[in-house]
């Protein structure tokens, strides 16, 4: 396993409590402030400052962009999944998690090669099994796909969009599921296990199949090639990593952090940070892209 030598430095400035769902959209970033319901981008304009786009009552948990309709979104937020006008007006496609026996809001979500939006929930009060994934088809009807976890996290995406990775954080695993082709698991399996501290977070898959993770409470990234060996850990200046993006043009990953539970002097926590490393990804998909 390598140890990544090029050192993180603050890519944006900011103090978000709970940053995340970081893509790269139209050659910007696009990422959340989850329970202050915000959505942010930062633009390459040299000063790369923060800007927020929309902010909802809710918890804005995830993003992707809807195809064919600029400035609109499909967003994990609250307890459901919601379709967003530029002016941040919600029209709720359905509310899976608005019933739940405790207390659950969605988290992370991301849009696969088909066009189809995936979003994992999470109980706030860390009640073991209380967290499911759902997929959400290009026609807008919601499908709970996976259940039984805790705190769901990536999902995450090889690039014909037939490998699924999901992590529960709680539980430290990510697993790999295949899928047919309307996007229902036909097989699963553990693919990484977090043992040394910190639990995996957000993820996003290279152009060559290896898999970068945010590894929540230990303050690092790891990438696993696709047999599911770990071969680098990148050192961060915080602890509290939550989500990557690998910038499509090459040579950056950008890691969106928190100082959500941090007490004293918290440093550049809630910052986006980027580090130099030879690595290229796919730009965020688009909801209902053909």
């Amino acid at each position: 396993m390598n140890r990544h030598e090029s050192p993180a430095d603050i890519w944006a400035d900011g103090d978000h409590e709970l940053g995340e769902g970081a893509r790269w959209v139209d050659g910007r970033l696009i990422y959340v402030d989850i329970l202050a319901g915000r959505l942010l981008e930062v633009v390459e304009d040299g000063r790369r400052t923060p800007r927020e786009l929309l902010r909802l009552d809710v918890p804005l948990g995830a993003v992707a962009p809807v195809y064919g309709r600029p400035g609109h979104w499909i967003a994990a937020a609250g307890t459901g999944i919601a379709l967003l006008t530029p002016d941040g007006r919600p029209e709720w496609l359905a509310r899976p998690e608005e019933h739940s026996p405790v207390p659950t809001r969605m988290n992370d979500g991301v849009c696969d090669p088909h066009g189809r939006f995936w979003a994992g929930s999470m109980p706030y009060d860390g009640t073991l099994g209380a967290g499911s994934l759902y997929r959400t088809d290009p026609d807008g009807s919601v499908h709970r796909v996976l259940d039984g976890m805790t705190i769901v996290n990536g999902p995450a995406f090889a690039a014909d969009g037939d490998l699924l990775y999901v992590a529960d954080s709680a539980a430290g695993v990510i697993h790999r599921c295949t899928l047919d082709r309307d996007g229902n698991p036909t097989g699963r399996e553990e693919f990484a296990r977090v043992t040394a501290g910190g639990s995996p977070d957000g993820m996003t898959v290279d152009d060559t199949g290896r898999l970068w993770v945010a590894v929540w409470g230990h303050g690092v990234v790891h990438r696993y090639r696709p047999d599911g060996t770990l071969d680098a850990t990148i050192p961060l200046p915080t602890p509290q990593p939550t989500s990557v993006c690998l910038v499509p043009e090459g040579g950056r990953l950008l890691i969106t952090t928190a100082r959500h539970g941090l007490t004293g002097a918290t440093g550049v926590a809630g910052a986006v940070l980027a580090v130099t490393v030879d690595a290229t990804a796919p730009a965020a998909r688009a909801f209902g892209a053909p």
